[in-house]
């Protein structure tokens, strides 16, 4: 029974070696939004590093990452991370309210929150995302001013392009828009951490553990 015991925990030792030291794509999981920011960083490693591969999984639902539904999670959050988790704060996510031409030409932009009175707005809503964003303009309008909701944040920034109404936009994707116009100040209270998630098991793995170390001091200092 004592061989046999052997046998099983060095033949367990021998699998796990074969699976840490076997080539897979680095899976990662962000909001979709996400993609085309990191997609340049990415390029880069991999042409750094030729036979790693990456599978990116757009989703703005949080996997779990211990339980092996993806490797690393970029998410944008305010709350306490899981501590069974390796967590690299790659930088700060802000956002401001932002109208379109047409909008600002027919009823002009307020330049505070105290001018909200007489606007419209569109907001922005999903079940896998904490609604601060959405939360925070039901505390500055009255529920008439809301004239649409979506799911897709694409969605409601085209609609804030075309005029619809104003809206809480990423000063990061507002940076690539032109067509939007920041109606005054970055608001603080909505600023949250950019949290780059591994999973101990994933970074175990040298392809896993060298792209965390290339891409969290580039992602910083690109998107600082």
């Amino acid at each position: 029974p004592l061989a046999e015991a052997i046998e099983k925990s060095v033949g367990g030792f021998a699998d796990k070696t074969r699976e840490l030291a076997e080539r897979r794509p680095i899976r990662i999981t962000a909001p979709g939004a996400f993609a085309s920011r990191v997609m340049d960083l990415i390029s880069e490693f991999a042409a750094l590093n030729p036979g790693v591969a990456f599978e990116f999984i757009p989703s703005l639902k949080t996997l779990n990452l211990s339980g092996g539904e993806a490797d690393i999670a970029l998410r944008v959050t305010k709350s306490e991370q899981d501590k069974t988790l390796i967590c690299r704060a790659i930088s700060t996510a802000q956002w401001a309210l932002f109208g379109g031409r047409s909008y600002s030409d027919k009823l002009g932009l307020p330049k505070s929150p105290e001018e909200f009175q007489g606007h419209r707005f569109v907001t922005f809503q999903h079940d896998d995302v904490p609604d601060y964003l959405h939360n925070w303009l039901v505390r500055q309008v009255s529920p008439d001013q809301i004239v649409m909701s979506f799911s897709e944040v694409d969605l409601m920034q085209a609609a804030i392009r075309a005029g619809h109404g104003l809206g809480l936009v990423n000063l990061r994707m507002a940076a690539s828009d032109g067509a939007l116009i920041r109606c005054f100040d970055n608001i603080e209270e909505l600023s949250r951490s950019n949290m780059m998630l591994i999973a101990p098991d994933a970074y175990r793995r040298p392809e896993v553990k060298a792209f965390t170390r290339f891409f969290a001091p580039r992602y910083a200092a690109t998107f600082k």
